[in-house]
């Protein structure tokens, strides 16, 4: 870069850092480990962006003296290393692309700027300042920049399987879910662990192989797996944690108890296991764990079948989760993960599939129960988010999802509806930045990279946007393969191969969808963008229609839905957005 001294630099591409001052890469402003061939390859690729860097020209600098055998199988180790530590694949590649025979190519756009001299601790990556307007919702900055996503020590990395279901009985299955994600959530509160979310395990629940392989392909340093088995009032768990490396046990425990007993255990466990993994564990941390939801284990227990139902997605299974969480509260009056339930299921079903008043009253209800139940609840302040910005006071929802954020810097869902917020005011900018940050959460979550990639592309940022389509399209790919009637994830999908080149596999998939839940207006919607994005015009105005209609109601999404562009002159979509 002219007028920069190479030893002065940093270059910045999506949310990482090279700088070749202090020899570190950094995600968020946090170090990421990467040895010193892999970073030297980086920095040759990013002097470059777009341009071929030949593999004779990296052996030139990095492996001049090696034989031909020992650099070719030098280059494939480190270039593999540096994806790892990019969170890039061969196959969909974000930033890293293979020439064949010929080299690499760095795929986003790279800005280099001067940096003094680092201080001891490398400074957080703040995010762009964004002035709020009345009835619009931003971050506020310092607050939201300043939270640590990533843990320092990535080697504390921990996958929880879901547990084996040994009560032989296939309805005690929600049972064994729940308890399996309620330790997920327990082990979730302690921030030098990086717990992998529910939906990473997913594809092991049923036959999951040896845990140490679960661990290598999940990129996790342990796997927590185990048993359950319930009989009466007798509740029978077994639990062990294995580190990936080895496949050797370092911890271990059976639990013989009353089923009244079962948040000590779900307590026990989390502590064991930080004790195994050598983490201190602070007294904010301590209380949360120990912290019991409930004192009726009848409430737990109809609020476990409700969170069975609200996953699956669908209008009637969040109905039928909305009636279990009123149950819970019945039982309990004082439960309050239970209203945050009811708050969630109000939300989506008003936003996606019965846009009545009764719902955004129950919803708001609900939540606000919640927090007076417990202030300290960061599923609560992300459910109230959700529910106040569906009434459009987006300077309160802001506050409650920064809450949430605040209490638990690992709550997907309070990163990805704040950016669906963001992004139906039209603040694509922020909406990325919440976006991504919902992707580094979860990287197994299918619906994200679309939603970023649409807010990417609305900023002219076209490059990013493809790596996160072509992201996208390999985790929903994944979960299509074992979820082949979730009809969500097939029209999510339809987009991503749509913007892959893939046409044809687009409207078939948007066909399938459309058989498997053929009376939702989701789905309607969800096939209207692709319809929209194929340039079948009709059918898009005809299916936005039925959308809208038959309940849902987004009218700010509407407007500012990048898929819809193509038909927004169309004569009949004005009509259509003035009634949703």
């Amino acid at each position: 870069m002219p007028g920069l001294s190479p030893a002065s630099r940093v270059a910045r591409f999506a949310n990482f850092e090279l700088d070749l001052r202090a020899g570190e890469l950094r995600k968020h402003g946090l170090r990421i480990h990467l040895q010193e061939q892999p970073f030297q390859i980086l920095a040759m690729l990013l002097e470059s962006p777009g341009e071929p860097v030949t593999r004779e020209a990296i052996r030139e600098k990095l492996w001049a003296h090696d034989t031909i055998v020992e650099f070719d199988h030098s280059i494939n180790t480190a270039v593999k290393r540096l994806r790892e530590a990019l969170g890039d694949s061969a196959e969909h590649p974000r930033f890293i692309e293979t020439l064949a025979r010929r080299g690499y190519r760095f795929l986003a756009s790279v800005e280099w700027i001067s940096t003094t001299p680092p201080r001891s601790t490398p400074a957080p990556e703040v995010p762009p300042t964004l002035t709020p307007t009345e009835h619009s919702i931003e971050p506020t900055g310092k607050t939201l920049s300043q939270h640590r996503i990533l843990p320092e020590h990535a080697e504390k990395t921990l996958a929880v399987l879901y547990f084996e279901n040994l009560s032989g009985a296939k309805e005690d299955e929600y049972f064994r879910d729940g308890i399996t994600e309620d330790i997920i959530i327990e082990l979730s509160k302690i921030r030098e662990l990086w717990v992998l979310s529910r939906s990473s395990v997913l594809a092991y629940r049923d036959k999951p192989p040896a845990a140490s392989q679960v661990g290598q392909q999940l990129c996790a340093s342990h796997v927590l797996e185990g048993s359950l088995r319930r009989a009466g009032e007798h509740l029978r768990i077994t639990a062990q944690l294995v580190e990936t490396r080895t496949g050797r046990s370092v911890w271990a425990e059976r639990y013989d108890r009353q089923l009244q007993d079962v948040f000590a255990i779900q307590d026990e466990i989390a502590q064991s296991i930080a004790r195994a993994l050598r983490v201190m564990l602070t007294d904010q941390e301590k209380r949360a764990i120990e912290k019991v939801p409930t004192a009726d284990v009848q409430a737990y227990d109809y609020y476990l079948r409700g969170r069975q139902f609200f996953h699956q997605f669908r209008g009637k299974s969040i109905g039928f989760a909305r009636q279990m969480f009123t149950r819970a509260i019945e039982t309990d009056p004082n439960y309050a993960r239970a209203y945050a339930g009811i708050a969630d299921c109000c939300s989506f079903l008003y936003m996606y599939f019965e846009s009545t008043e009764d719902n955004l009253r129950e919803a708001e209800g609900a939540s606000r129960r919640a927090l007076e139940l417990d202030p300290d609840l960061a599923e609560a302040h992300a459910a109230r988010g959700l529910a106040v910005a569906l009434n459009k006071r987006y300077d309160e929802a802001a506050k409650e999802f920064e809450t949430a954020i605040r209490l638990n810097p690992k709550l997907f869902e309070a990163y990805y509806f704040y950016g669906r917020a963001l992004h139906g005011q039209g603040k694509m900018e922020a909406a990325a930045e919440m976006f991504q940050k919902a992707c580094d959460v979860n990287r197994h979550d299918y619906q994200t990279p679309h939603f970023l990639a649409m807010a990417l592309r609305a900023l002219g940022r076209k490059e990013e946007a493809r790596a996160a389509d072509l992201r996208g399209l390999q985790v929903v790919e994944k979960h299509v393969q074992m979820h082949p009637d979730d009809s969500r994830a097939l029209l999510f999908g339809a987009t991503q191969h749509l913007q892959a080149g893939n046409r044809d596999t687009c409207l078939e998939w948007v066909g399938r969808a459309l058989a498997i839940t053929p009376d939702e207006p989701i789905t309607f919607y969800n096939a209207a963008c692709n319809y929209s994005l194929a340039g079948e015009v009709e059918e898009a105005i005809r299916y936005l229609e039925k959308a809208i209609t038959s309940g849902m109601a987004q009218k700010d999404w509407i407007a500012h839905d990048s898929d819809l562009d193509p038909i927004r002159q169309h004569p009949r979509f004005q009509d259509l957005l003035r009634r949703a």
